[in-house]
């Protein structure tokens, strides 16, 4: 991996650190990722490649705090020190977290008020997200109603609208087209240059040029 970031101690600048030093996952009782170690600064991201079964999806549900970790360590540090590190993520999976019955204007000022644990002013107002991705003039529709494409965009509105300084993105451009993408690829960029630090796993390129890389090895 390139331009690894080492750290020991918590920085004097405040910024964000994050470090994972020999993690191991195991899921059925098999080792899905043994001692994989990385480290970003505030304002870098991380590209996560490698084919199916790899453990891309694993290595985020681990950082989200969704899988136990069977060996090694994870620390977020220069943050809140009373806020854990799955209250300073924002974790996008496959599925996009919305209620199909509820408004794409309802679903996130719901997500909103749920994540937001202090007002921030990176954060943006529904109206901004929705402007952002493209969605404004649907902002009263069901979600259920829309197609994959402005679910995804849904889903994305969702990381502007509760600032956090960690996204952990699993394949974020589904179902997105080609304006979609670059829309995305700005909002990433500026979270970046705000403080934020990015981990996405894709297998499609994300318009992210100064990313880390990171391959995780084929599937056994």
């Amino acid at each position: 991996m390139s331009r690894d970031v080492q750290f020991d101690e918590p920085p004097a600048d405040g910024a964000m650190r994050l470090r994972v030093d020999d993690l191991c996952v195991t899921r059925g009782g098999r080792l899905v990722l043994d001692r994989q170690s990385f480290s970003l600064c505030a304002g870098q991201a991380l590209v996560v490649t490698g084919p199916n079964g790899a453990g891309k999806s694993t290595l985020l549900r681990a950082l989200a705090g969704l899988l136990p970790c069977a060996g090694g360590s994870i620390a977020l540090v220069g943050g809140p020190p009373d806020v854990e590190l799955p209250q300073q993520a924002h974790y996008l999976a496959h599925s996009d977290g919305m209620k199909s019955a509820l408004t794409v204007e309802e679903n996130l000022d719901f997500w909103l008020r749920y994540l937001a644990q202090k007002p921030d002013p990176r954060s943006r107002t529904v109206d901004a997200a929705l402007a952002i991705v493209g969605l404004g003039h649907i902002a009263a529709a069901p979600i259920g109603v829309l197609s994959a494409g402005q679910k995804r965009r849904a889903a994305l509105a969702r990381l502007l609208v509760a600032f956090r300084p960690l996204w952990l993105l699993d394949e974020p451009l589904t179902a997105l087209d080609r304006t979609s993408r670059e829309k995305f690829a700005v909002a990433m960029r500026e979270h970046c240059a705000s403080g934020g630090l990015i981990i996405a796993a894709t297998h499609e390129p994300l318009g992210l040029d100064e990313a880390s890389s990171l391959a995780l090895g084929g599937a056994s």
